[in-house]
């Protein structure tokens, strides 16, 4: 029992401590209106075991206090990770193809994001909502759809003995 426990926290701490590193590594383009927070491919864990969500959504909390936009940024950007790992593992258990899952689960980053950070940056920043919501809602797209999920197959086949137990493999 306190192995796995001891092994769940570990997890969860290189989780956040990888998803920060490369968010403010990356502080140029993972924050603002316009955003490729590459961090945020990672938000697919989230998709094979729900043990990441808590790592992704500290990660993104770390991230946030550190080089975001304030309490409002710590608040809602963390909100918005947080409903997307949920909403994609709720996906993987749902829709009965994995491969078709992954496909509509790796679209939550955007909507969420795109509607919580476009709204939180109108706010404290004062940029136009709509277009804000728009530019935020394609780079977590591109991020997370375009590269994220041709890169998690990828790595689904050269490490297929780590997937097999959901199907991705």
């Amino acid at each position: 029992m306190n192995q796995n426990l001891t092994k769940r926290i570990v997890v969860t701490g290189v989780i956040a401590a990888i998803y920060t590193v490369l968010t403010l590594i990356l502080a140029p383009i993972s924050f603002g209106p316009v955003q490729f927070r590459l961090s945020e491919i990672m938000v697919l864990l989230a998709f094979v075991d729900p043990l990441y969500i808590i790592g992704l959504t500290l990660g993104c909390l770390m991230s946030n206090m550190l080089g975001g936009f304030g309490i409002m940024d710590i608040v809602f950007g963390s909100l918005a990770t947080f409903m997307s790992c949920v909403a994609m593992y709720w996906t993987r258990n749902t829709i009965k193809n994995i491969k078709a899952s992954l496909l509509v689960a790796s679209i939550w980053p955007t909507v969420f994001n795109g509607v919580i950070i476009g709204w939180m940056l109108h706010v404290t920043i004062n940029v136009p909502m709509f277009i804000t919501m728009i530019q935020v809602a394609l780079g977590e797209f591109v991020v997370v759809t375009v590269i994220g999920v041709p890169l998690g197959r990828l790595f689904a086949k050269k490490y297929g003995k780590y997937f097999q137990r959901i199907g991705l493999a």
